[in-house]
């Protein structure tokens, strides 16, 4: 039976970030990747943005990770030449009944110690993006894009420079906890490919969409400390041309939460639109062709110009929840030895937005429980 200190499943970006910081603290790292190249799954189907922390409930991780990973984030992309833009949001109320939201959303903001977001007048929020309509908006400076692929990169090649190894083709069909430590048994790309067993130190669940249904294979841990899982899908189209703007626009928060239909940008300037909400029980990426249908009123609330017709499908993804219909939206669950009594183990359950922000912020959390 081959040993290891640790074990990492899932080379998405939380999981790369959480491996290199293990591998950086002088521990031997293997990282354990179901499909044959990292990153495909959820980490390679979002919007790729640098989000400021401005709608998670104060005190929440998802909170407290976003603020202090997206600084952690900005500084780690100028050292290794990640590329990204500090570009900016607004975040606009177009009717007046909508300024209230605006108001708790700029309270929020600041009591997660987002000290940064101007409010604006209409006439500020054109000046600054004249094809937009509003009656007025909240700036936010900090909020940014990023190459999640280059980003998912310059993680693996810092974890791979300190002796992590990553082994694709490599999904955990089962395992178990021992006196000796925690055994996986890893198969290969052929379905008719012998089991092999790897006995490591540590293991980091951080299997994403995955996540839960790993961990009830894993005996010996306590079937109550999984949460059930949701999947959410959310279709993205983009825009035919250039945009008229040169910061991301979100809608005014509605009475649940909802963000509605936001528009973001990649590093090129092309314009996304998206994403849609849909609860599924399977995972598919099919984007349909009719599905931007309903996105052409809600966007033209803000930009009344949207052409009739500019809107194509562009991708899909889905998102690991772990709260479903008519729940409150889950907080992050980082959950170690101290919550489900298995020594050497963390289960990352419910890492959706803003996980990719707050990646090396989750990495350090984990650090902390395991080291």
């Amino acid at each position: 039976m081959e040993q290891t200190d640790v074990v990492v499943i899932g080379a998405g970006v939380v999981g790369l970030a959480v491996a290199r910081a293990l591998a950086g603290a002088g521990h031997e790292v293997i990282i354990l990747e179901a499909q044959n190249a990292f990153g495909t799954v959820t980490s390679a189907r979002n919007s790729e943005v640098i989000h400021a922390g401005l709608y998670y409930p104060t005190g929440s991780l998802r909170a407290e990770l976003c603020v202090s990973g997206k600084a952690q984030l900005y500084a780690f992309c100028a050292s290794h030449g990640v590329s990204h833009q500090r570009c900016g949001k607004l975040i606009v109320a177009t009717q007046a009944d909508e300024l209230p939201a605006l108001d708790r959303l700029l309270a929020t903001a600041q009591a997660n110690g987002v000290h940064d977001l101007q409010a604006l007048s209409a006439v500020q929020a054109r000046a600054l993006e004249p094809a937009l309509h509003c009656v007025g908006a909240l700036l936010s400076p900090s909020t940014g894009i990023v190459d999640s692929h280059g980003l998912m990169l310059a993680l693996l090649g810092d974890a791979e420079r300190c002796s992590a190894m990553l082994a694709l083709c490599s999904p955990v069909h089962g395992g178990r906890v021992t006196p000796a430590g925690i055994e996986l048994d890893i198969g290969g790309s052929d379905p008719q490919q012998a089991l092999t067993t790897l006995r490591a130190r540590w293991v980091v669940n951080s299997a994403g969409l995955s996540a839960p249904a790993l961990a009830h294979c894993l005996t010996g841990l306590d079937a109550r400390h999984i949460p059930r899982e949701h999947l959410a899908k959310g279709c993205y189209f983009s825009l035919a041309g250039r945009a008229p703007f040169s910061r991301l626009v979100y809608p005014a928060p509605g009475p649940s939460g909802h963000l509605g239909v936001h528009l973001t940008l990649d590093l090129g300037g092309q314009a996304r639109f998206g994403p849609s909400f849909e609860w599924v029980d399977r995972i598919d990426y099919d984007v349909p062709a009719d599905g931007a249908d309903g996105f052409y009123a809600e966007v033209r609330r803000y930009w009344p110009a949207l052409p009739d017709g500019a809107l194509q499908p562009a991708y899909a993804g889905v998102r690991p929840k772990i709260s479903g219909p008519g729940e409150p939206a889950a907080d992050f669950r980082i959950d170690g030895p101290a919550l489900h009594g298995v020594p050497g183990l963390v289960n990352l359950f419910g890492i959706e937005s803003p996980g990719l922000t707050s990646c090396l912020a989750i990495a350090d959390r984990v650090v902390e429980l395991l080291v």
